[in-house]
């Protein structure tokens, strides 16, 4: 589990529960290949096929003979709860086959490179903060707001996994004791509440308690239960009122979430990805205007909230990440 640097290329692997995506990363944090195959979630072995078939369609592909083009490493982006020390998923929901599988063994003992091994919320922060948004920054902290909410905390290069690897589960700090249940089991965690599929499910409330005409509704085909996230946004940015007011709402639950983030960690930089999160764009200034009222800091409008450059490949440029 050794880390490994130089000017190599590095191959970055995105496991979920459907497909598994690996690229290849040069040292400027460049994705100059990418391929993705189904996974298999139900049977170990087949799992672990699928991440080495990904992967060995990404070796074929780099033919540099030069120094530069040699496949240094291979860190992967895998489903937690698992241990980014020893590299072992523990009991991931998502993938039932894996319990407590040594991941980063067994891709090391086939391809003999280091493995790394981590969540998906530590990893893209740590390829956002070498060579993304939060490049030049010393403590980045970065939120990726999708169907869930991850985070991941950088300190001076290196990631912040807390005492026994579990640190930085800021999706599920809560902010309303009284609010819905999250899937964690917890009340009023942010991810309940401000992540893609609260944006999605608030929307709908919306439009069957107050029985307003939507965009939202034309889209989802009159099924409220159909209306997603990304139906949201487009009818944001074609004027639907009913959208501003549930994006609105998400970035005031955002802007309390991120007072106690700066409140506990000042970093030097806030990074918002994810889908859900580039759709809060428009929002960001609101955010910063309206900290200072959730945050005891003085200097809470100084630290940058900045959009993260890796979108969609953030798993890949995340676990290739891992290995510098």
């Amino acid at each position: 589990m050794t880390q490994v640097s130089g000017d190599g290329h590095l191959i970055g692997v995105d496991v979920g529960g459907t497909k598994v995506a690996a690229g290849l990363v040069n040292a400027a944090g460049e994705i100059t290949y990418q391929t993705r195959t189904p996974m298999v979630a139900n049977d170990a072995a087949a799992g672990l096929a699928a991440v080495i078939s990904a992967i060995n369609s990404v070796r074929a592909a780099n033919n540099s003979p030069s120094e530069n083009g040699l496949i240094t490493g291979i860190g992967i982006c895998a489903p937690g709860p698992l241990d980014p020390r020893s590299g072992i998923v523990i009991n991931p929901p998502n993938l039932p086959g894996w319990r407590n599988f040594p991941l980063a063994a067994e891709i090391s003992k086939t391809y003999s490179l280091p493995v790394r091994v981590d969540n998906d919320g530590n990893a893209a922060a740590l390829a956002e903060a070498l060579w993304g948004a939060g490049r030049g920054f010393r403590n980045v902290f970065c939120a990726t707001i999708g169907t869930g909410i991850g985070t991941g905390i950088v300190f001076d290069g290196r990631i912040y996994h807390g005492r026994t690897g579990a640190a930085a589960e800021g999706g599920h700090n809560t902010i309303d004791y009284r609010g819905p249940r999250c899937g964690c089991g917890k009340l009023g965690c942010i991810e309940v509440l401000a992540s893609g599929s609260a944006i999605a499910r608030r929307a709908a409330e919306k439009i069957a308690k107050e029985g307003r005409a939507s965009l939202m509704l034309d889209q989802a085909g009159g099924r409220l239960d159909r209306i997603t996230s990304e139906m949201v946004g487009k009818a944001y940015e074609a004027g639907d009122l009913l959208a501003k007011e549930v994006l609105q709402e998400t970035a005031l639950l955002l802007t309390v979430w991120l007072g106690n983030i700066v409140d506990l960690l000042e970093p030097d930089v806030m990074i918002i990805g994810g889908g859900a999160g580039a759709m809060l764009r428009p929002f960001f200034g609101e955010i910063r205007e309206r900290l200072p009222s959730w945050c005891v800091n003085s200097h809470c409008q100084e630290v940058p909230l900045l959009a993260a450059h890796y979108g969609a490949d953030a798993g890949i440029a995340g676990g290739a990440a891992l290995c510098r």
